[in-house]
């Protein structure tokens, strides 16, 4: 039979792992200095409940502050996700191989009786079953927002900041993209892929805000926030799906400026780009981009290194050739990496001109 020990796997996860878990389950994570803080997936459909759901890194558990009681670790998230988006009971040895499989993470063959006999591994003593439990949750529908809130913005302003990045006025309307006065936000409407109204998000322009909260966060009004689990969508494929299953490719960055700014140089028309809203890439989005038909997906992602061949660098190559192996099975993944120093640092590879974006195209790397 095969063991797998509890301690040795919870081990063996790193942090990002974690961030990714709660992206995919639509938790819509955020790192902080002391770990992560995600939505209360814990007791709450994706969408839906407060922030309020903390990851400790030094002890490796999670705290929620509404609903739930006391601490538990990631065997118990497990459990609590797969009665609440799969509508499965887990015990504490089945989400343990989950997560071991999950990351393929190998247990320890023991002599003696065949796993497949213990009633405990019984929901996994087929392939067939733990695929069918992940189709479900990539197919999970996101919650509707009315669109009559997007009434109340400015969509007359001219937003200087991003028209002197060489997003056009053209794309701005066609997005959808506004200015919120009061907040001094420019608004950004999210669709799923079927052009479902199912979040909205602002980019501050006050410089003290963007430093402590982020550039990009979701809108509240009246008391309402209009939020959404990013990892269960992606930012443009209602725009640009029909293109991506006609030409077999997609280009994924990592803002929604950057989708913007592609449909800019290339016209709305001839669009191949989404965007993670992030640095991961999400079991979730990657189905999406599947359905669609997609053979090869290029990472786009930002720049996030200042020299290469350096600490900073070959933990940001590592990262990508995480994703890489992560995929590799499903389509094919390319990488648009900046080793000519074109870029600046936390630079897109669309920031600089048209001709530099279409060079690293060209010469982007196929592992």
């Amino acid at each position: 039979m095969i063991d797998y020990n509890k301690t040795k796997i919870k081990e063996a996860l790193t942090l990002e792992d974690i961030f990714v878990l709660l992206q995919e389950w639509g938790g819509d994570p955020e790192y902080t200095n002391f770990g992560i803080i995600s939505a209360t997936i814990c007791h709450n459909p994706p969408g839906e409940g407060s922030r309020k759901l903390y990851y400790y890194i030094n002890s490796t558990m999670f705290t929620c502050y509404t609903g739930c009681s006391g601490s538990f670790d990631i065997f118990e998230l497990v459990r609590k996700i797969a009665k609440i988006q799969w509508k499965e009971e887990y015990d504490l040895n089945a989400a343990v191989r989950w997560i071991a499989r999950r990351f393929g993470i190998a247990g320890e063959s023991i002599d003696g009786d065949d796993v497949d006999a213990l009633p405990d591994w019984k929901i996994f003593a087929n392939y067939d079953k733990l695929k069918e439990i992940n189709e479900k949750r990539n197919l999970q529908i996101l919650p509707e927002y009315n669109l009559n809130i997007l009434d109340i913005f400015n969509y007359s302003v001219k937003l200087e900041p991003w028209l002197k990045e060489n997003i056009s006025q053209e794309v701005i309307n066609k997005a959808h993209i506004g200015f919120y006065p009061g907040k001094d936000q420019i608004t950004i409407p999210h669709y799923d892929q079927n052009g479902r109204f199912i979040g909205l998000r602002g980019r501050t322009l006050i410089k003290e805000e963007a430093e402590i909260y982020g550039k990009y966060r979701p809108i509240q009004i009246n008391h309402k926030l209009y939020n959404h689990p990013l990892g269960l969508n992606l930012y443009g494929l209602n725009w640009s799906k029909d293109n991506i299953n006609y030409m077999k490719k997609a280009i994924i960055f990592e803002s929604e400026k950057s989708c913007l700014k592609y449909a800019s140089y290339f016209g709305w028309d001839n669009n191949l780009s989404v965007a993670v809203c992030g640095s991961n890439l999400s079991t979730n989005q990657m189905q999406l981009l599947l359905n669609d038909n997609v053979e090869e997906i290029i990472i786009a992602f930002d720049k996030q290194f200042q020299t290469l061949n350096t600490d900073e660098s070959k933990l940001w190559e590592k990262k990508l050739v995480n994703i890489y192996k992560k995929y590799k099975n499903d389509t094919l993944i390319s990488f648009m990496w900046d080793k000519w120093d074109l870029l600046g640092y936390k630079d897109s590879p669309i920031d600089k001109t048209k001709d530099i974006f279409l060079f690293l195209f060209k010469n982007r790397i196929i592992l």
